[in-house]
């Protein structure tokens, strides 16, 4: 045994060791803050301690872990165990939509929130079963290396070049857009500045040491996220009913949400039109577009790029369906957990802010405020001042925050929770660390996906078949880098919510990306113009019903319901529908617990967010037609496809050095 396959190996044995004493170490780290708080140390030196030691603990793990090997980079070596892998893959998928915007969806939408957490769960059975152990079988790189191989060449490759880097840069700028938004509140820094700053941490990890960096910053980044996520509502829990299991508990505060939304309506603090009971199903969402996310959530999983390049990294195809079944565990943690979330966070918003009188709203929603994030009486929250001349502009206001008076950003539910329940700093801290590492460890490794792509499928595939070592990995940092950059810019422009852009991702990879993986594993008679052609015409489509619908409101589409919303600050229905199509991202990610979110649809009244409802259907189709039109594919390309499915055996792509 070499020198270094003995010390990977030592290495491999260590694990369990070395993230047990970090797992340690991070809890001892906050119980420090905790103390710092309580002897008075300002809130804005905890905020700044929490994000510099957590991306600096990344940093360093990023900086041990570099490499020059072209498999440790691309594949971390194919030595992560399934334990491992499953929680890597946990923190790689769990990103800033679950974090941070999938409870806060939850908040507003009650019942129809519950789409994304079905679908999102349900997508690693159709990993498992369907993808993800036969794509380790073969033993690509990348998701483009086998279009290549199965579907003959580098058209198809390019094509999942194309697809790949679309979804995953939706995808990615939600991730960097949450980094933004939690370090221009905890650093003070203005959000365009934030989005930048975030990236010091993303590319320190993914830049020098690839796959096999992001790898074990990912395990890392899982143990932050997912104490940040649960402390908060298990303390809620333990506050309010004494048992510290809040996914048993929060049934009895969606019992207190219906009872105080009853005596909200009986009060005046609320109005039939702006009040959506937690628990009424249908109301947002129609049945179509509730199991049509739901759909395009599952199946999109099991399509994304940079989920399936994780196992790319195990060392065996038994070891791949394991490490499905860990992430699988690891995730079920926290989305079982994010209803509960949401109910002890509208139940704080009811108890705390609605009803309290405008000259006593606490000093913490001024810092949201100033950013843009909460609203009163159609102003920004930004101080005491403005709140009260914004109410005493309305005619016959009480003085109170009314339900219709108060406006939050989704997307900064989660973070909020523990100021509005008036827990300790260190809890705002704590969260904010676990937003920071679900946002960071998605987006390197969505980073990574692309940067991959760009360098190993079309730079040395396509372009310089000959390039060195270290030419193929100096292309693949810097395209890293710029991907990176483009995607912060993007990002700072504000384009969306996130889990508005996240959905987008999702059914741009189950159109594009779906039918041409499934086909390829599992008809033998596929051939490579049905699959170019199903996947041109299934994502061709689907991208062309998100565009129109999303900038081009007048061609042909509509918003759904929106003579239903109501003016946040008068109460009375919207009448200028012309100036709201006109402005289709005036209202993206602004709720009000008043009112419903308008959701853009054309087609059959589809949300936009699930297009690949008819982008995935067309592709199979088409796939499935013009194969049979053309000759089908040779004895040679028909074994192969045989020996993927099979358990056991040698790995197709044989590994070069």
């Amino acid at each position: 045994m070499s020198t270094q396959s003995a010390s990977t190996s030592d290495f491999i044995k260590n694990l369990g060791k070395m993230y047990g004493v970090y797992t340690g170490g991070f809890i001892g780290f906050v119980i420090f803050l905790a103390i710092l708080e309580q002897v008075g140390v300002p809130n804005k030196i905890l905020g700044y301690l929490f994000v510099f030691f957590t991306l600096a603990v990344y940093a360093i793990i990023g900086v041990m872990t570099r490499t020059a090997q072209v498999s440790e980079y691309y594949v971390a070596g194919r030595r992560v165990p399934a334990f491992y892998n499953g929680m890597a893959t946990g923190a790689d998928w769990m990103s800033a939509a679950s974090f941070v915007g999938m409870a806060g969806t939850l908040f507003l939408l009650g019942y129809d929130g519950l789409a994304w957490v079905l679908g999102w769960t349900g997508g690693f059975v159709l990993v498992s079963i369907l993808i993800g152990p036969y794509l380790r079988k073969f033993g690509a790189y990348t998701v483009p290396d086998f279009m290549a191989f199965r579907f003959g060449g580098n058209f198809a490759r390019g094509i999942a070049v194309v697809v790949l880097v679309c979804c995953s840069f939706t995808y990615v700028t939600a991730q960097i857009f949450g980094t933004g938004l939690i370090a221009s509140r905890f650093l003070g820094m203005q959000f365009e500045l934030a989005v930048f700053a975030g990236l010091v941490g993303i590319l320190l990890c993914a830049m020098l040491g690839g796959m096999r960096a992001v790898t074990w910053t990912q395990i890392a980044q899982y143990v932050v996220l997912i104490i940040a996520y649960l402390v908060p509502i298990i303390i809620l829990s333990t506050k309010q009913y004494g048992i510290p299991i809040p996914q048993l508990t929060y049934g009895n505060a969606i019992a207190e949400i219906t009872a105080r939304e009853g005596a909200m309506l009986a009060s005046g603090l609320a109005t039939a039109g702006n009040l959506k009971p937690h628990i009424a199903p249908f109301i947002t969402y129609s049945p179509l577009n509730f199991f049509g996310i739901v759909v395009c959530m599952m199946v999109g999983t099991a399509s994304l790029p940079h989920i399936l390049m994780r196992y790319f990294t195990t060392p065996s195809v038994r070891e791949a369906r394991q490490s499905v079944a860990w992430s699988l565990l690891f995730i079920f943690l926290l989305y079982f957990s994010a209803p509960a979330y949401a109910a002890f966070s509208k139940l704080e918003v009811y108890t705390n802010i609605i009803g309290r009188d405008l000259t006593q709203v606490r000093p913490w929603m001024f810092t949201w405020g100033e950013l843009g994030l909460i609203q009163i009486c159609g102003k920004n929250a930004a101080s005491i001042d403005a709140i009260v001349a914004a109410c005493k502009a309305i005619a016959g206001h009480p003085g109170v925050v009314r339900l219709q008076d108060f406006v939050i950003n989704t997307d900064v539910i989660v973070l909020s929770t523990p100021e509005i329940a008036g827990l300790p700093y260190v809890i705002s801290g704590l969260v904010a660390a676990g937003g920071l590492a679900a946002a960071l460890s998605t987006a390197d490794g969505l980073l990574l996906a692309i940067a991959n792509a760009l360098s190993h499928d079309v730079y040395y595939k396509m372009i310089d078949p000959n390039a060195p070592t270290i030419r193929r990995l100096l292309v693949a940092r810097i395209l890293l880098l710029l991907v990176a950059v483009a995607a912060a810019a993007t990002a700072a422009t504000r384009p969306g919510d996130i889990l508005a852009m996240v959905g987008w991702a999702f059914s741009l990879a189950m159109a594009g990306n779906f039918p041409a993986l499934i086909m390829g594993v599992w008809w033998k008679r596929t051939t490579a113009t049905g699959a170019i052609c199903g996947m041109l015409a299934g994502f061709g489509l689907c991208l062309f019903y998100l565009v129109t619908t999303r900038y081009f409101p007048g061609f042909g589409v509509q918003y759904a319901g929106m003579s239903s919303l109501l003016n946040p600050v008068t109460g009375a229905p919207l009448v200028n529908i012309a100036t709201a199509m006109a402005a289709p991202n005036a209202m993206d990610g602004w709720v009000t617990l008043a009112h419903p979110l308008a959701n853009k649809v054309g087609w059959f009244n589809l949300n936009n967010i699930a297009c690949g409802l008819l982008g995935a259907p067309l592709g199979f189709l088409v796939i499935y037609v013009v194969s049979l039109m053309g000759k089908e594919p040779s004895k040679e390309m028909q074994a192969y496809v045989d020996e993927i499915r099979k358990a056991r055996g040698r790995t197709v792509l044989e590994e070069k050095t």
